[in-house]
């Protein structure tokens, strides 16, 4: 998973109060990918109002399309990447010699930590049907410089009740937790409704929560929402109360602790300094051992695009700017 855009703007997270129950739509736009023109993306997040939720800071959705993925070999620093198809497959290879293909109901979870590099293609190489999303994690300060590693979970925790098929994949609710490593308090999970059904599921008031919905029309505590924007929900809530009123739905869930650390991101680099994403930079650009090499590909890779000619600071997330 990589952030492919060809002129990547600098997004700075820095903690901001925890502002009570919101209901705001963030709106997605569509991002293609660099050079390798096979596929365009939906992103939501990070956005100029709201770069994180809880630990969460990247967002995109991929599909539903028929495409040839082709992501040559590329970095990540300080981060998680988190992979979840709804449909097709994704063959995976890293610097720390993985090499699985993803399916549907599947979670590859992939930790940079100090630092990592790695593809994405087509298992054969030739256009498939795909649609997933592929979302980032910060890791806190205390986990950013571990050594990078790679987890695939098949068997992951489930809530069933009524109308609602909840798979928990990152983190924990309801007191069901996945068994995917996380570094910090958060969740991550779909939810599958079946039409005319109602649930509740219960959240932590602490924590902040947005909702993607993927296909169908969602009503979150009487707030309807569409595929295509992120409904942020803000903190200050003990229960969600879900209704798919007149078709199946499928949605997926972010929440987590507040994130309280300044981040600076740009281009596949999650640091806290602008020196941080200089020096990933510049010894991605240097082939330093550092990122390690992705086996299979010879010396082909994605290369960094230029800085920035500005000082990466911190600035503030801003006020709720209303729908």
């Amino acid at each position: 998973m990589s952030d492919l855009d060809i002129h990547p703007a600098e997004t700075i997270a820095h903690p901001a109060l925890a502002e009570g129950p919101v209901f705001r739509r963030i709106p997605s736009r569509e991002v293609p990918l660099g050079g390798l023109r096979a596929m365009t993306v939906t992103r939501t997040i990070p956005e100029r109002t709201l770069p994180t939720v809880g630990a969460w800071c990247f967002l995109d959705q991929s599909g539903p399309d028929a495409i040839t993925m082709r992501l040559l070999p590329h970095p990540h620093t300080g981060l998680q990447t988190v992979t979840w198809p709804f449909v097709g497959r994704v063959r995976h290879r890293d610097s720390t010699g993985s090499d699985i293909i993803i399916y549907p109901g599947q979670l590859n979870l992939m930790t940079s930590g100090h630092g990592i590099a790695h593809s994405e293609f087509s298992p054969e190489e030739r256009e498939e049907a795909v649609h997933l999303l592929q979302l980032w994690v910060a890791l806190p300060s205390h986990a950013a410089g571990i050594a990078p590693h790679f987890e695939q979970h098949s068997n992951l925790p489930r809530i069933r009740r009524g109308g609602l098929d909840l798979t928990v994949v990152m983190g924990e609710l309801e007191g069901v937790r996945s068994p995917a490593t996380v570094y910090s308090p958060l969740v991550g999970a779909e939810m599958r409704l079946v039409a005319g059904s109602t649930a509740t599921i219960a959240v932590d008031p602490g924590h902040e929560y947005a909702i993607l919905v993927i296909e169908g029309t969602l009503t979150v505590a009487g707030e309807d929402i569409d595929p295509g924007p992120l409904l942020y929900l803000g903190t200050g809530r003990e229960s969600l109360e879900l209704t798919a009123p007149d078709e199946g739905v499928l949605a997926f869930l972010l929440g987590g602790e507040p994130f309280d650390e300044d981040l600076v991101m740009w281009w596949n680099f999650v640091g806290r300094t602008h020196e941080d994403i200089a020096l990933a930079r510049t010894q991605w650009e240097d082939r330093d051992s550092r990122f390690g090499v992705v086996a299979g590909h010879g010396d082909d890779r994605i290369p960094a695009p230029p800085m920035p000619p500005i000082r990466l600071t911190a600035r503030r997330r801003r006020p709720n700017l209303g729908d």
